[in-house]
């Protein structure tokens, strides 16, 4: 019994989808291979920038981080990271009060 065509399109939608995914990763991997390789240290360490938004989603999910400042950090660090545009800035009674944490 043969299998539709629906299914047999579905199926090919997918394998275009993961390809595309596995492209996109190895684009970023380069990226990072290439800046540990020329020694480029202009910008933050993405890794570091992964653990501050880890740390910033378990602060939010406990509930000792207001929505907007969640909000406003959470754009600052994609923005940083290459993924965003950059945030407006908060009112001065809203900024978020420095911690080295």
């Amino acid at each position: 019994m043969a299998s539709s065509p629906q299914s047999y399109q579905k199926r090919q939608r997918e394998l275009r989808k993961k390809e595309r995914k596995a492209e996109k990763q190895a684009i970023r991997h380069g990226r990072s291979a290439e800046k540990k390789e020329a020694g480029d240290e202009d910008g933050p360490d993405e890794d570091a920038l992964l653990e501050e938004f880890r740390i910033l989603n378990e602060q939010n999910a406990e509930g000792q981080v207001e929505a907007k400042i969640f909000e406003f950090r959470k754009a600052e660090i994609f923005h940083q990271m290459g993924l965003g545009e950059k945030p407006e800035p908060l009112e001065e009674e809203e900024a978020p009060a420095e911690a080295d944490a």
